[in-house]
């Protein structure tokens, strides 16, 4: 039997109760996670130096445009293209200059400011960003990843080294704007990226949805 306590956090999921009362599910938490970098800079752990002092990021955000189909007496939309949103990444800037010198000589692989020279093509500066969020474990007892944004194509849109103020205690941050040509969950039966069929045209394709099944 349930106690009272209990039914406080129970709902019923379906109008005709077919469902039940059940439980809330566990959230996954702001706090627990992790971002990796992969062939960030130069150094092999410059990428490393990051993850370690990183404050907090956004996760990946889509847009699609949409597509405007002008009809008799009214309108119809279909998805266009898409845009994934920039990340936005806040970094601690650390006192031995590690973390200042992984995204200088990021910066620097994509344009060098002493020769005024670019990169010949995006495949020698583009890193990718893994975000992932764990479930709390630490040391001895490994934290479990729930969930991985990988991030594809990578590189900085803009570092911005913040302001030094006599009147605070805060430590110093460089915040990263991050651009990205794509992005996938992973494992890949996660959501974005999951593999869920494609339904050929056939010669009566509608743009309305009306009708369709799944």
């Amino acid at each position: 039997m349930a106690t009272a306590s209990q039914s406080l956090f129970n709902m019923t999921v379906a109008s005709d109760n077919a469902g039940g009362n059940q439980g809330l599910l566990m959230p996954k938490l702001q706090f627990r996670f992790r971002v990796n970098f992969l062939n960030f800079g130069v150094d092999v752990n410059g990428g490393l130096q990051l993850t370690k002092q990183v404050v907090d990021c956004t996760r990946p955000n889509l847009t699609f445009d949409e597509v405007t189909l002008n009809v008799y007496n009214s309108r119809m939309y279909v998805a266009g293209k898409h845009t994934w949103s920039e990340l936005t990444v806040n970094i601690r800037d650390d006192a031995s200059g590690s973390v200042s010198k992984a995204v200088g000589q990021q910066i620097q692989k994509q344009f060098d400011f002493v020769e005024q020279a670019s990169a010949a093509t995006g495949q020698d500066y583009k890193f990718q960003t893994n975000i992932e969020i764990l479930d709390g474990g630490n040391g001895s007892l490994v934290p479990t990843v729930l969930e991985t944004w990988e991030c594809y194509g990578c590189f900085i849109k803009s570092a911005n080294y913040g302001q030094l103020n006599y009147a605070t205690n805060d430590p110093a941050t460089i915040a990263l704007s991050i651009r990205y040509d794509n992005a996938i969950q992973a494992p890949l039966t996660s959501g974005v990226g999951q593999f869920v069929g494609r339904a050929p045209l056939g010669s009566a394709g509608s743009a309305t949805g009306i009708g369709a099944t799944t």
